[in-house]
């Protein structure tokens, strides 16, 4: 696929970068209470203008006058259930790109109701999780450890696309590579830092931007793709500042202005990408 040509086409898809401050795609967030603060400073600092919402007699109109819904069932009630529902039920109405962040869903019951709940009554062009996440609801054995990935022995690649087909989607599961499938291919983004997983929410932003590249790319998977090149190029020009320290407080406010900052020429020379 032209995503992964290291050519003249992929230079283009890169232009979403780009294009996304000229935009200003708006995001509606159902977001994780835990980290609204990063996702929505995240989004802005890419170009987006994030929303985020907690009331659902407004999530029809907020929808429709978004480019891009993110759903994060992270630390949600159960009185928050019919918010969630509207939201992703508006996003499909009038073909908003719709993104799902299923955090910790094999950590108890509750968590894996719901997001299969979601999975079962709407179509998300977009599932982000982690190993542990995907597996979970791809229905493969993993053993998970509330957000942490946990330790598996199946073939990562493999469980990625099978979600993507379980779901017809498209499917991240992030790390220190990151999987990305629409369940036909399985592309591989091995950009990375350990001061990215040392941010609680770098995943929680990662889904966000991944709306916000929905709003302008070409096709869903290359916007997957572009999102996790951006963040991940960017954390490794943040860590390179630090001398890769273990600096998590600096390298938040380094990697915000990475964000804010960086060129579709910047990721093309830092990223290592390929097909699994």
């Amino acid at each position: 696929r032209a995503v992964i040509d290291i050519g003249k086409e992929l230079i283009m898809n890169l232009q979403d970068i780009a294009k996304i401050r000229e935009v200003n795609p708006v995001v509606v967030n159902y977001a994780n209470f835990v980290t609204p603060f990063l996702v929505a400073n995240g989004l802005n600092a890419v170009g987006a203008s994030p929303i985020m919402s907690d009331e659902v007699s407004e999530a029809e109109e907020l929808v429709q006058l978004a480019s891009a819904v993110v759903i994060n069932a992270g630390a949600s009630r159960k009185e928050s259930w019919p918010l969630m529902n509207k939201l992703c039920e508006a996003a499909n109405q009038y073909q908003k790109p719709l993104v799902l962040d299923p955090v910790a869903v094999g950590a108890t019951q509750y968590r894996k109701a719901l997001n299969l709940m979601l999975l079962e009554k709407y179509h998300f062009d977009v599932i982000r999780g982690n190993i542990g996440e995907i597996a979970v609801l791809a229905g493969i054995d993993w053993k998970t450890r509330g957000i942490d990935a946990g330790n598996g022995t199946g073939d990562m690649s493999a469980v990625v696309q099978a979600c993507a087909q379980k779901f017809n989607n498209v499917v991240i599961a992030s790390g220190e590579v990151d999987y990305i499938s629409d369940g036909q291919q399985v592309i591989t983004v091995h950009n990375n830092t350990k001061l990215l997983p040392a941010i609680v929410g770098s995943g929680d932003l990662l889904s966000s931007i991944v709306g916000a590249f929905s709003a302008v790319a070409e096709n869903t998977l290359d916007a997957a793709v572009t999102a996790s090149l951006v963040l991940s190029c960017a954390g490794e020009r943040a860590a390179a500042q630090l001398d890769q320290q273990n600096r998590p407080g600096s390298f938040l406010s380094y990697l915000l202005d990475e964000l804010a900052n960086i060129t579709p020429e910047q990721v093309q020379d830092l990223m290592k990408i390929g097909e699994a």
